[in-house]
């Protein structure tokens, strides 16, 4: 589990593929004294397990799946990354709780600037934007970040200057692929409320209780 508080930029020194699976060599400045192998660590938003550690870098195994699901389908050597360690109990919660588990991968559809910040929006599969809601919390490429607005199938973010110049997102162009993880707590909900699971938390029930009018 993660926070979306990026912790390095990392560079992707090596990419070896392995049948439908691939690992990954990430060259980082990220402190790695206390990780050890079979960790996980957070590229990009994808939670992956570190295999092996070396002198200012990681092995990580990415699998078919994560691949498919995720841009580290399209990685390439000297391509940045975002990292985060995993989440200690008495860590600082300083963005949300992140998984790790990308929902899929959308498209920057739209970049402004606006008194230093950058304004960027992301067009998401529609099955994705019943998740997203105005003032909640998404990570995108594994950052947490406010959703200022969305409509439809897109949703807008603000970056601030801090948070630009310590991840990727500052030299995101519109078109590029980004990885996308709603928050879980609606898809908790979703399948609570969801009628065809014979829920005992229904909407009369919510109704009943003063929930909902």
């Amino acid at each position: 589990m993660f926070t979306g508080i990026v912790e390095s930029i990392g560079i992707i020194k090596n990419i070896t593929r392995k049948g439908q699976d691939a690992r990954l060599e990430i060259v980082t400045s990220m402190g790695l004294d206390d990780v050890t192998i079979g960790d996980s660590i957070a590229v990009s938003g994808a939670c992956l397990t570190v295999t092996d550690i070396g002198a200012g870098s990681f092995l990580a195994d990415v699998s078919a799946e994560t691949l498919e699901k995720t841009t580290l389908k399209a990685a390439k050597r000297g391509v940045a990354v975002n990292l985060e360690k995993a989440l200690k109990l008495n860590s600082f919660l300083g963005g949300h709780l992140v998984l790790g588990h990308v929902d899929g991968i959308g498209s920057i559809c739209d970049r402004m600037e606006k008194s230093g910040s950058i304004i960027l929006g992301v067009e998401i599969d529609e099955d994705l934007s019943k998740y997203v809601v105005e003032k909640g919390s998404i990570a995108i490429d594994g950052i947490s970040l406010t959703v200022n607005r969305c409509e439809k199938n897109r949703l807008y973010v603000n970056i601030i200057p801090h948070t630009a110049r310590s991840t990727t997102l500052e030299s995101k162009k519109v078109r590029d692929p980004v990885n996308v993880e709603t928050d879980i707590l609606g898809k908790y909900i979703e399948k609570l409320v969801n009628p065809d699971k014979k829920s005992v938390i229904n909407e009369d029930f919510l109704a009943e209780h003063g929930f909902v009018k």
